[in-house]
C-alpha cells in the first residue's frame, strides 16, 4: 500500500506558487510539514480579502485542524519565529496545539547574519544574491558540528556557554575579514533566553510526531522552500541556498524514511521566474519581460526584489521532475500569458555549436546556453477563475498538453488566479489525492 504522503515542492528557482497550493491541498491532509530552509522564504497565501505571508511556519496552519511542523532541516531565528506567531494569533488563528518546532532543529543567532551580511557586501567577493538573514551560516555551523539546535535553545546554561565562546570567535573572524563591530554575548543571551521559553511549549520530537500520524492512518505534506535548481547538490551551483530543496530532503529534513514517501508533485508556472544572481538560461531582456512581472506581481513576498522572468525551460523542468522522481506538475499563474500572441518554449540547448538537452553541472556551461526555441500559439482569452480544463481556450489547453508531454510529469493542478478558489483539481489527480486522505 502506498504512504499517505505527498511532497510538494518548486520546480525551478522558487516563487512557483507553492505556498498557494500547499493551501488548497492541505484541507486533505493530517499535517504539514516544512523540511529545509529558514525564513528567507515567503509563501504567499490569499484567503478572500486576507493574505497572508508566511516564512517560516507551514501553510497548514491556516487550516484548522490540520497540524503544521517545522521539521529538523530547518533552521530557525526563535525572534523571526516569534513574531510570526504574533501575526498569525492578530489574524485569529489558533496555533496553540496545532503548531509544533523540532527539538533537532537548527538555531539562527545573530553573529550568523553578521557574517552573511559582511560576506555579501565584502569588495571581490562573489555575490550570491542571499537575503542576509544568516541561512548559509547557520547552515555551515551545522556542517561543521558547531550549531545550536532547539533542545540546546532551552538550556539556559548551555546557551550562554554557546553564546560566549561563539562570539569570540565569530568577532574576530569579522572584525579581522570585514572590519565588523563587535556583538555583544551577554545582551545575545537575554534576548535569547527570553525567546526560547516563548518557544518552549511548541517543541516536540517531530520525527516522532509524524510516524504518530502516519501509523494511525493521517496523512503528512512535506512542504519545500525555494526551489529545486537552488538545491544545494542539484541546483545552479554556486547561486544556491544551502539546504536540500530538492525532494530527498523531505526524509532528511523530517526524519521520516524515504519509504514514506508516496508522490512528488513539482510546482510550475506557465513561465519561469528567479531572485537574485545566478545563470538564467531562458531569461527575457525584452519589454515582454516587464510586462510578464507587471502582469504577475513577480516581487518577493519577504523580500520585495523584483524578480527575473523567463520563458518556459523544458529540459530545466524534465531535470527537475528526474531529480525529485516527480510524478505530478502544478501549474500556477497561466493567466499571465493571456495577453501574449505567441509563447516561446525552450525546447533545447545549444552549447559551443552543439545542441544537448543536459544541463550543465558548472555555471560556465550554463552561462553559455543558446536556448533552442519552439513557439506555442497564445490564446488571447482571459483564463483567470477558470476552473474546468475543457473550459480554457484550445491554445491553454496545447500549452499545457505540450508541457506534460515534454516534462515526464502529468499535469494534476491549474492555476489561474491568485485565490484559493482559483484552482482546478483534474481528475486523475483528484483520485490519487483521495487514495491518500483516504
Amino acid at each position: 500500500m502506498r504512504a499517505k504522503t505527498a511532497v510538494v515542492l518548486g520546480a525551478q528557482w522558487g516563487d512557483e506558487g507553492k505556498g498557494k497550493i500547499v493551501d488548497v491541498l492541505s484541507e486533505r491532509f493530517s499535517a504539514v510539514a516544512r523540511y529545509a530552509g529558514g525564513h528567507n522564504a515567503g509563501h504567499t497565501v490569499i484567503h478572500g480579502e486576507q493574505k497572508f505571508v508566511l516564512q517560516l511556519i507551514p501553510c497548514g496552519i491556516l487550516r484548522a485542524g490540520c497540524k503544521a511542523v517545522i521539521g529538523n532541516g530547518v533552521v530557525l531565528d526563535p525572534i523571526a519565529f516569534l513574531r510570526e506567531v504574533a501575526k498569525l494569533r492578530e489574524l485569529g488563528i489558533d496555533v496553540d496545539g496545532q503548531l509544533f518546532v523540532s527539538n533537532r532543529a537548527q538555531v539562527i543567532l545573530p553573529y550568523h547574519r553578521m557574517i552573511e551580511l559582511a560576506a555579501e557586501s565584502a569588495p571581490g567577493r562573489k555575490k550570491i544574491g542571499t537575503t542576509s538573514r544568516g541561512i548559509g551560516p547557520a547552515y555551515e555551523d551545522k556542517m561543521a558540528r558547531n550549531g545550536l539546535r532547539i533542545v540546546d535553545l532551552l538550556r539556559p546554561d548551555l546557551l550562554k556557554t554557546h553564546i560566549e565562546a561563539a562570539c569570540a570567535e565569530k568577532n574576530a573572524i569579522a572584525h579581522a575579514l570585514f572590519g565588523t563591530d563587535p556583538l555583544d554575548p551577554a545582551k545575545m543571551y537575554d534576548e535569547y533566553a527570553a525567546a526560547a521559553e516563548q518557544v518552549r511549549p511548541f517543541v516536540t520530537d517531530t520525527g516522532r510526531l509524524l510516524h504518530g500520524i502516519l501509523r494511525e492512518g493521517g496523512s503528512v505534506m512535506f512542504e519545500g522552500a525555494q526551489g529545486t535548481m537552488l538545491d544545494i547538490d542539484h541546483g545552479t551551483y554556486p547561486f544556491v541556498t544551502s539546504s536540500s530543496a530538492t525532494a530527498g530532503g523531505a526524509a532528511t529534513g523530517t526524519g521520516v524514511g524515504p519509504t514514506a514517501i508516496g508522490t512528488v508533485v513539482n510546482v510550475t508556472k506557465a513561465y519561469v521566474t528567479r531572485v537574485g544572481e545566478g545563470p538564467f538560461p531562458t531569461e527575457i531582456h525584452e519589454p515582454v519581460g516587464d510586462h510578464l512581472r507587471a502582469r504577475g506581481n513577480e516581487y518577493g513576498a519577504v523580500t520585495g526584489r523584483p524578480r527575473r522572468c523567463g520563458w518556459l525551460d523544458i529540459p530545466l523542468l524534465r531535470y527537475s521532475n528526474q531529480v525529485n522522481g516527480a510524478e505530478w506538475l502544478v501549474v500556477t499563474k497561466m493567466d499571465v500569458l493571456d495577453k501574449l500572441d505567441e509563447i516561446p518554449v525552450c525546447v533545447g540547448y545549444k552549447i559551443d555549436g552543439k545542441t544537448s538537452d543536459e544541463i550543465p553541472a558548472d555555471v560556465a556551461g550554463l552561462e553559455k546556453i543558446e536556448p533552442v526555441y519552439t513557439t506555442l500559439k497564445g490564446w488571447k482569452a482571459p483564463t483567470e477563475g477558470i476552473t474546468e480544463f475543457d473550459k480554457l481556450p484550445a491554445a491553454a489547453r496545447e500549452y499545457l498538453r505540450f508541457q506534460e508531454r515534454e516534462s515526464g510529469a502529468k499535469i494534476g493542478m491549474i492555476s489561474t488566479g491568485p485565490d484559493r478558489d482559483q484552482t482546478m483539481v483534474l481528475p486523475e489527480f483528484a483520485a490519487a489525492l483521495k487514495s491518500i486522505h483516504g
